[in-house]
């Protein structure tokens, strides 16, 4: 596809960008850097690694590029190994983490607006990916009684919210719960 122009998927998204800032030859080629049939969801400038470049949500995957006159860097994290995404905005530009096959990225720099859309796409494939997974029911509680059986279940709930399993929120409510207990 020649330079400047756009498929469908990758236009509708760089409309939706509120700030193309340091992403604009990433967009122009783009498609060099996507699978046959893969399609564009979401897209934002952001700064990972060798500089600012894009971020960019795929049915497949979230990939960063960086499309420089010297260097072409291209990082990608495989959706199905995303255990978790933390968006934090800031005045006007925040920072992406997340977490794959127990490695972090940080992309910062993200304007807010985009941020937040690209945060919220990824959180929702995740959640769709755990409800298809359809886990079976959780064995029953047992009492925790001690203060070491306390400490316990706090690490497992740690685990349990650094794979994604249970949000910040019912972490936070069942923390607050057990540390009743001592």
């Amino acid at each position: 596809m020649a330079e400047g122009a756009h498929r469908p998927d990758i236009q509708a998204a760089a409309d939706r960008m509120a700030s193309k800032f340091g992403s604009r030859r990433e967009i122009r080629h783009l498609v060099d850097y996507l699978h046959e049939d893969e399609a564009v969801e979401q897209m934002a400038g952001g700064t990972f690694g060798p500089g600012i470049g894009l971020v960019v949500l795929t049915d497949r995957r979230l990939l960063f590029v960086k499309d420089g006159l010297v260097a072409k860097v291209a990082e990608d994290f495989m959706v199905g190994m995303i255990s978790t995404v933390r968006w934090d905005p800031g005045s006007s530009h925040g920072t992406l983490t997340v977490t794959s096959s127990g490695d972090k990225a940080k992309i910062e720099g993200i304007h807010n607006d985009d941020g937040a859309r690209l945060a919220d796409a990824i959180q929702h494939r995740l959640a769709d990916a755990r409800s298809a997974a359809s886990p079976a029911p959780a064995p029953a509680e047992a009492p925790v009684s001690g203060e070491d059986d306390v400490f316990e279940a706090l690490r497992k709930l740690g685990e349990l919210r650094d794979q994604g399993v249970i949000t910040d929120a019912e972490f936070a409510a069942k923390k607050a719960e057990l540390l009743a207990r001592i």
